[in-house]
């Protein structure tokens, strides 16, 4: 009851290639290449702009006193 043998692998095989096509599979692997390329190149791209973040020094925030003209200053507080 543990695996199936070889011969339930292959009948599974020949199942989903007369259901599916041997041209629709091709497709759903090339498309799947196509998007585990693109997710890898997605992770070397936000490493790199993650470590140019990190070497680039922190932005400090003032207070300015002038204000625009269309600028409201609002103070936030907590409800109680």
């Amino acid at each position: 009851m543990g695996s199936f043998s070889i011969w339930h692998w292959l009948i599974v095989l020949v199942v989903v290639v007369l259901i599916f096509g041997t041209k629709k599979l091709k497709n759903v692997g090339s498309d799947l290449g196509a998007a585990v390329k693109g997710f890898k190149d997605g992770v070397r791209d936000g490493t790199g702009s993650a470590d140019a973040a990190a070497s680039a020094p922190p932005q400090q925030v003032t207070s300015q006193k002038t204000a625009d003209a269309n600028t409201v200053d609002v103070e936030a507080k907590t409800k109680s």
